[in-house]
């Protein structure tokens, strides 16, 4: 297991706030309103991304949240960028899949080294194209919006896709599918599904990692986590499944591993709320 050694600093500067289970870290630069994703990639770096509307681009920070560096993702648009994850190689995924309206047929994860490692102000992404053969139509009736997805986690070669069911009636019911790690045209592989709740805002899945030994899975939404141990399969919802409230209810889009029972958290500023990074430790 990989330490980083700047976690017991961070832990001193934890005490100033707390919302709810999570304490807050630091202030996210007011640059970057909509956080859609992030990746802890060695000590002290942390990247994340913004979703539609926002730059083609990778940001920086540090663990106080200081803006270090930008990057700007060549052969990758962003049409609706939603999570950050890494495979063992250090290389970063994008998720291009945002699809609020279930209508994309132009979904892909981009594939980038490791941006610790890139000394100029750009870096090539190969893309990763796949469609969900379950759907057929593109123009979908609201009981039919279940092709959003803003969460992705890197797992044995393959990286997995879980889904945000926008449907009408809320069913609460999230899709969970994989696709091959490398660039290519894919039909994504349905392996599971998790009933997350039928509470909309807290059940409608945001994010999702890997801790670094592979042993935790989380979930997270706008106020609830949900952790996975014991899995052995592609259907990780198969083993133990632990539901955590964590007592706030901001926009929560983000969530990462630090060390393999620490996560950072972050949410989309949003009126006066939001904007922050923050810690949480798994029991």
């Amino acid at each position: 297991m990989k330490k980083y050694v700047g976690l017991s600093c961070l832990l001193l500067l934890v005490g100033c706030s707390n919302y709810g289970q999570l304490k807050v870290v630091a202030n996210i630069p007011e640059e970057f309103k909509e956080v859609s994703g992030l990746v802890s990639t060695g000590q002290n770096s942390l990247w994340l991304i913004e979703d539609k509307g926002n730059k083609d681009e990778l940001y920086n920070v540090d663990e106080k949240g200081n803006w270090q560096k930008t990057l700007k993702v060549k052969n990758g648009k962003n049409r609706d960028w939603e999570d950050l994850t890494k495979d063992d190689n250090g290389n970063v995924y994008i998720g291009d899949f945002g699809n609020n309206a279930s209508d994309r047929d132009n979904l892909e994860i981009l594939k980038v080294p490791n941006p610790d490692n890139e000394k100029g102000d750009d870096i090539e992404a190969e893309k990763i194209e796949f469609s969900y053969p379950e759907q057929t139509d593109f123009s979908p009736k609201k009981k039919e919006l279940l092709y959003d997805a803003e969460s992705l986690f890197y797992w044995n070669n393959s990286l997995f896709i879980i889904t945000k069911n926008r449907a009408t009636p809320f069913t609460g019911e999230a899709l969970i599918y994989k696709v091959p790690a490398t660039k290519g045209k894919y039909k994504a592989e349905l392996v599971g599904s998790f009933m997350a709740g039928t509470d909309e805002r807290t059940s409608r899945i945001t994010s999702a990692a890997i801790s670094p030994d592979e042993k935790t899975i989380v979930l997270i939404s706008n106020g609830m986590l949900w952790s996975f141990t014991n899995f052995k399969a592609d259907n990780f919802t198969q083993g133990i499944v632990k539901t955590i409230d964590l007592g706030v209810r901001t926009q929560l889009e983000s969530v990462c591993f630090i060390t393999n029972n620490t996560l950072y958290l972050a949410d989309e500023y949003h009126k006066k709320t939001g904007g922050n990074l923050y810690i949480y430790t798994l029991n």
